[in-house]
């Protein structure tokens, strides 16, 4: 799991790419008060950390511009686009006896390119930076916090609702290129019942069903994560922050606006949060798997399409 926020990085600027048209979108999340485990190697039972816990806040906003689109005979895009991303995480921790980041802050821009190589596969492709600090204080930002990544996917289009693809992703966070599976998958029911998976900023998993032309109810699960690099102890490190939440999640169009508005409420189901040193032994360790246990979750977006 600790892996995740890396591979959200690599994919950040590499999976934006669906859309014809300029979206601008928006989200709050709150993941709420609970206690800091331990969860040791093979089958020992979790350690409670003494009285430490936490809490934490995510806000985040995209925006994405594509430069130039061509459609072809399928309706299937040739797109060259830019991504601009962002969040700032703010975690509440308490009680803790070692120090633990309070905030987070990453930011992003890639360049995508999107092609349909024949009528069943297509291809997309991006390069881009991304900004993973320990502070929203822009004045110390340094070069060690910059990540790059990019990556390739090829896509198998089975059916016009079912879509999967694989490639490879590729990062900087160990301080020299590392290559990360990609993975694709979108899958769409057809009717007033629906069922969408989709990797594209994290996981999103949802069965939904659609009363009219503008509410929307689904039964979701998501996961999410956030990154800083930084010193500590005088090592470069890693600290990683994710989480998997699942609910109910209505969705309101409003008209022909392109303007939609998202909630959720429900539980956060697991949320690691711990230091690894920035060495390809430190990423793949086991012996430092701490997290937040189940808390109470609630958000709230909204996307604009124009």
């Amino acid at each position: 799991m600790k892996l995740m926020s890396l591979f959200l990085a690599a994919l950040g600027t590499l999976l934006c790419i669906e859309g014809k048209a300029q979206q601008l979108s928006f989200k709050t999340e709150y993941l709420g008060s609970s206690g800091y485990y331990f969860l040791p190697p093979g089958e020992n039972p979790k350690k409670k950390i003494g009285d430490a816990k936490g809490s934490a806040v995510v806000y985040q906003g995209a925006f994405n511009m594509p430069l130039s689109v061509k459609l072809n005979e399928n309706n299937r895009p040739t797109a060259w686009g830019i991504g601009l991303g962002g969040s700032y995480t703010s975690l509440n921790n308490r009680n803790f006896t070692d120090h633990m980041v309070s905030e987070i802050m990453n930011l992003q821009v890639g360049l995508y390119h999107l092609r349909p190589l024949n009528d069943r596969w297509s291809m997309q492709a991006s390069a881009g930076v991304a900004v993973l600090a320990p502070s929203a204080n822009l004045s110390k930002i340094r070069f060690k916090h910059v990540l790059g990544s990019g990556g390739i996917i090829f896509i198998r289009h089975l059916k016009p609702n079912l879509s999967i693809g694989g490639g490879v992703a590729i990062n900087s966070s160990l301080g020299y290129p590392m290559i990360f599976p990609a993975v694709y998958l979108n899958w769409e029911l057809d009717g007033k019942f629906d069922v969408n998976v989709e990797l594209v900023e994290g996981l999103d998993v949802s069965a939904g069903y659609s009363f009219n032309d503008w509410f929307k109810l689904s039964y979701a699960l998501e996961m999410n994560g956030q990154a800083a690099l930084l010193e500590k102890d005088g090592k470069d490190v890693i600290f990683s922050h994710q989480y998997i939440v699942t609910g109910f999640r209505p969705e309101i169009k409003v008209g022909k606006t392109g303007l939609s508005m998202t909630a959720m409420a429900g539980l956060n189901l697991y949320r690691p949060a711990s230091y690894s040193d920035r060495t390809l032994k430190g990423v793949f360790a086991t012996d430092n798997d701490y997290y937040f246990s189940v808390s109470p979750y609630v958000s709230f977006g909204i996307k604009y399409n124009f």
